[in-house]
């Protein structure tokens, strides 16, 4: 009804009804019964089509979900081992080993263009992470490697005889001795570091920019929980 009494146009246009003052509350009670059931009807088609797009989604991805060679071992040793063991504990930690293993191997094939071992990497990444200008004691490069002071010893020999180290009087300790990169050791650990990033960017090649991120924050969980049980890393 309009503001003198009029009809009131309930659809508007040729088709319109016009009702009085008793069919208003009807009319408009069935607009609202159409809208309701509309939506209704909308939501239960949405709802029905999101729950098949997630099984379809589902179902492809145990389709195509590959088999890697811990699912393979997994399943030859599974009764054989106590029933309380959670396998998808055991794959995590078996694919990390595996994933450990592969990146030595990298690295020891960088390494061995170079002309290092392993040992050698040690030092040139210690007095690297000392920064500038890259000094430490032969006692704290023995302790961060865990070797004897004879040892270590033995490595510097072999280090400055090639060129990357020199070994320098301590201005501190007359009788003490500092260890140093050269900068031609700078240079080879700069290009080794180099060599290696790239081919450990061939392990996340199977992953979006989006799940690198949620790789990464995953494992940094674990690693804080070992952290409070074991302790850090020294």
């Amino acid at each position: 009804m309009g503001s003198r009494g009029q009809p009131f146009d309930v659809l508007g246009g040729e088709k319109s009804l016009q009702l009085g003052v008793g069919g208003i509350r009807v009319a408009r009670l069935l607009s609202i019964w159409n809208i309701f059931t509309s939506n209704y009807l909308a939501v239960r088609y949405h709802v029905k089509y999101l729950d098949v797009k997630k099984l379809l989604v589902k179902t492809s991805y145990r389709m195509t979900e590959d088999r890697d060679h811990v699912d393979r071992f997994l399943d030859k040793i599974r009764e054989e081992l106590p029933k309380e063991i959670d396998f998808v504990v055991e794959g995590i930690v078996d694919r990390i080993n595996g994933i450990n293993w592969r990146i030595r191997k990298m690295l020891d094939e960088t390494l061995e263009n170079y002309d290092l071992t392993n040992g050698d990497w040690k030092v040139l990444c210690s007095l690297r992470w000392q920064g500038k200008p890259y000094r430490s004691s032969p006692g704290e490069l023995a302790r961060w490697a865990d070797l004897s002071s004879g040892a270590m010893t033995n490595r510097l020999d072999r280090l400055e005889e090639a060129g990357l180290v020199e070994r320098l009087r301590d201005p501190e300790d007359r009788r003490g001795v500092l260890v140093q990169l050269t900068p031609k050791g700078l240079k080879l650990h700069q290009e080794a570091i180099g060599v290696q990033a790239e081919k450990e960017k061939l392990l996340a090649d199977a992953l979006g920019e989006r799940e690198k991120v949620q790789l990464e924050s995953l494992l940094r969980r674990v690693m804080l929980v070992l952290e409070q049980r074991t302790g850090p890393k020294a």
